[in-house]
């Protein structure tokens, strides 16, 4: 049996870059195992959140955009960064109606998932909100474009499996709805 793993110890964090939406860190830490000091990248960012809009009629709401990553379209559930002072909850809401025109008033939460542990020193609070309704007028800004596309629910699985959506954080707040919602 190997022993137990335990925490490096950071001595060092120098911003590289400072990108607007996350600054690229170089992180110096001593390995618990050797005493050895390393180098790491770590991507500093603020929390994110995802959140599940779902009609009354059991329809979820989804946003297709398009991604400069991948250069694709992406369809996607409603989600962005938490702003500085704001709770995820709040931000949840805000995302809900600035990208899709629905109004989220009761939000559950799904959880907290770390996006990437690797890299990413940030956590995505994932929301579901149940009979959420179109309130106005989809508010994206001059880099944004968004569609609105309505799924049932009961076709999320398909979705899912057959690559329609592919956005693995998406698909990370999705499969724990579907989980959490077994009947």
């Amino acid at each position: 049996m190997s022993a137990p793993i335990r925490p490096w110890t950071r001595v060092a964090t120098k911003v590289l870059n400072d990108l607007r939406i996350m600054k690229v860190q170089e992180v110096t830490a001593i390995s618990p195992k050797t005493g050895n000091a390393h180098g790491f990248f770590v991507l500093d960012t603020v929390d994110w959140v995802n959140v599940l809009p779902i009609t009354s009629d059991q329809e979820v709401v989804f946003v297709s955009q398009y991604r400069h990553g991948s250069d694709a379209l992406s369809l996607e559930i409603p989600g962005g960064m938490v702003d500085p002072g704001e709770a995820p909850i709040v931000s949840a809401a805000r995302e809900c109606l600035e990208e899709s025109g629905f109004r989220a008033s009761h939000l559950t939460s799904l959880g907290v998932l770390n996006p990437n542990p690797a890299v990413f020193n940030n956590q995505l609070h994932t929301f579901v909100a149940e009979n959420v309704v179109i309130e106005g007028d989809i508010q994206n800004t001059a880099t944004e474009q968004t569609e609105v596309v309505l799924v049932p629910v009961a076709e999320l699985t398909s979705y899912l499996l057959d690559g329609r959506i592919d956005h693995a954080l998406v698909a990370a707040t999705l499969w724990r709805y579907l989980y959490l919602n077994r009947r």
